[in-house]
């Protein structure tokens, strides 16, 4: 998809808000190096608000320039353009939102950090599925592709937020044998956000698993619990 004047006024925006700086410590921090998750990713220096105000600036941006922007080297360019879908798709009809959630799906192979992934799922697939048939995360945590597995995990905090845990649990299920860290946190996070609501249901559920639970997911999930009871899952000992 070529970039057009919109997307590109839009990309020259961020770029000027770059501080070199705080770039080479988010080269760093985002793991951008030779075979590291985010290698060959390139960094402007972006904070989180400037990317928030940014994305409030051209929140009228159309999804398809959105999409445009995706197509950047820079990681904060592909940020943007991914907090203006999530504004975008929280504005409009139903019609639109399908077009957005389509969108998005096309466009995986560019949502490729885990922050990308957090910024993005909870508000346009969590959303999207929030009242529709979520068989769509099987098919994402069944992917060869780190960060689809991750967008599948990631966008049932909506769910989580509704009060509706079992598709969370589910996948986490799915994904006990996964192989990596980013993913173990992700589980461990979703996890957790079940326990703050329900912990009943998150201690039953970490009972029947705590063996096969990797370890990084289990001490996530657990943070909230009392200090014995942490240290009795960590010990094996339910």
């Amino acid at each position: 998809m070529p970039i057009n004047d919109l997307a590109q006024t839009i990309a020259s925006a961020v770029i000027a808000a770059g501080d070199p700086a705080k770039a080479l410590t988010m080269q760093r921090f985002f793991k951008t190096g030779l075979g590291q998750y985010g290698e060959g990713d390139q960094f402007l220096g972006l904070t989180a608000p400037n990317m928030r105000q940014l994305a409030k600036i051209y929140r009228d941006c159309p999804p398809e320039d959105a999409c445009r922007l995706l197509a950047s080297p820079w990681h904060e360019v592909r940020s943007c353009a991914l907090l203006l879908l999530v504004n975008s798709y929280a504005d409009d009809d139903d019609a639109h939102r399908e077009h957005i959630y389509r969108l998005y799906l096309q466009h995986t192979a560019r949502i490729n950090n885990w922050d990308l992934v957090d910024i993005s799922a909870p508000g346009i697939v969590g959303e999207h599925l929030l009242t529709r048939d979520r068989t769509p995360l099987t098919a994402l945590a069944a992917s060869a592709w780190l960060w689809d597995q991750r967008i599948a995990m990631v966008a049932t905090l909506t769910f989580i937020r509704a009060g509706e845990f079992a598709d969370t649990l589910r996948l986490v299920e799915q994904l006990l044998s996964h192989q990596h860290d980013l993913m173990h946190k992700a589980m461990g996070w979703m996890l957790r956000e079940i326990g703050k609501r329900d912990r009943d249901t998150l201690s039953v559920f970490l009972r029947k698993h705590q063996h096969a639970l990797p370890r990084t997911t289990l001490r996530y999930a657990i943070e909230h619990y009392p200090a014995p009871e942490r240290q009795r899952f960590l010990q094996g000992h339910y």
